[in-house]
């Protein structure tokens, strides 16, 4: 039996790989280790990663409440 465990929330100390910005998907390799990125590098670079990743966790859906919680 495999057991998965669940990612841990990524939070705002999590920092894309690629520009620095903060992370929103957490991109877990087949191979071992990790890549983050902010949601604009995931767009970009996801289509390539999708078949080196055993697993993609996608938080970029926050950006929507994070911005907008405080608008009304």
């Amino acid at each position: 039996m495999v057991t998965t465990l669940s990612p841990s929330p990524l939070t705002a100390s999590d920092r894309c790989d690629r520009c620095g910005a903060q992370a929103y998907v957490r991109v877990t390799l087949t191979k071992g280790g990790e890549l983050l990125f902010c949601a604009h590098h995931a767009r970009k670079h996801l289509p390539a990663l999708e078949s080196l990743a055993a697993h993609i966790q996608d938080e970029s859906h926050t950006l929507d409440a994070d911005n907008f919680s405080d608008a009304n």
